[in-house]
This record gives C-alpha cells, structure tokens and sequence, in this order.
C-alpha cells in the first residue's frame, strides 16, 4: 500500500522516512515528542527535504529518504570534502563517515 519513502508515524500519518529518523534521533536525545517534531520539521524545510509549510517531501527529500543513514553520511562527507563517497567509512554509533 505504501512505498519505501514513507512510514506511518505514531499519529497514523504518513511521513517520509528521513523525518522519522530525524524525530526519533532527537528524541533519542532527551527532547519530547512535540519538540522533536518541531525542530525536525524546521530542520528539513530549511535543508530543502520538506517543501515549506507541509510535511510533504520534496524530490530531493524523496531520494535522500530513499538512501541508508550510511549513503547519507558518506554523501554528505563527499560533498564537502569534494572526494567520492566510496572513499569513506560509515560509523554507525556517531553517524559519520571518516576518510578510509
């Protein structure tokens, strides 16, 4: 009934698999429900995941919910560093990927 890109939250609703990483990363965190939320919201909106003012993802939101949190990391550190991703290593207890 529903694709890979989206899970149903704690509500029922359907949102898009990165905001329920992220939710449940900050509340891992110590930060309540409504808070995590909230702050992943923004976040996501900002970083251009969510189109603004909705929980919808947008195609960017759709493809980075699609990648594994280790893709995501290694995507992120090429991208910055301007090395190929293959060139990293995911650790899966800080959420970073580290020069090999």
């Amino acid at each position: 009934m529903f694709s890979g890109n989206v899970v149903l939250s704690e509500s029922h609703k359907i949102m898009p698999k990165i905001m329920d990483r992220l939710v449940g990363q900050l509340k891992d965190k110590g930060f309540n429900k409504n808070s995590a939320y909230a702050i992943a919201t923004s976040k996501l909106q900002k970083s251009g995941n969510l189109k603004k003012g909705t929980n919808k993802p947008t195609a960017k939101g759709l493809a980075r919910g699609k990648m594994t949190p280790g893709q995501r990391a290694k995507d992120r550190a090429s991208k910055a560093s301007g090395n190929p991703a293959s060139s990293y290593r995911y650790n899966k207890k800080t959420n970073r990927a580290t020069k090999k």
